[in-house]
């Protein structure tokens, strides 16, 4: 499945969450208006080609280190500790991580 679709996948998925914005609602402009937020901060997103969650930093080494995930890098040219591109192909995958980073934003955002 391409990224396209594996994103799609995950807004299907979190449609109708509560404080939860989709990609394309109205207010969103510039920087993130195609990524998945939840009271305004990005959870998910479809960067270079790749599904890219926040999650603590913790878990991003984790996923680097287990080969489920990649550093992601803004262009700036080192990663970013709680940001991780998702590798593989595994739309369950996909969706448990992006509960987890939805969990993990909503968490520092109160």
């Amino acid at each position: 499945m391409d990224t396209g679709r594996r994103f799609a996948a995950l807004v299907d998925a979190f449609d109708g969450t509560p404080g939860v914005t989709l990609p394309g609602e109205p207010g969103g402009r510039g920087f993130g208006s195609g990524a998945l937020k939840v009271d305004g901060s990005i959870f998910a997103m479809a960067v270079q080609g790749a599904v890219v969650l926040k999650l603590p930093e913790a878990r991003v080494a984790e996923l680097v280190g287990s080969g489920a995930g990649s550093p992601f890098d803004s262009g700036k040219g080192r990663p970013m500790r709680e940001w991780v591109a998702l590798d593989g192909d595994d739309s369950d995958a996909d969706l448990q991580l992006a509960r987890e980073a939805l969990a993990h934003v909503r968490s520092r955002r109160r």
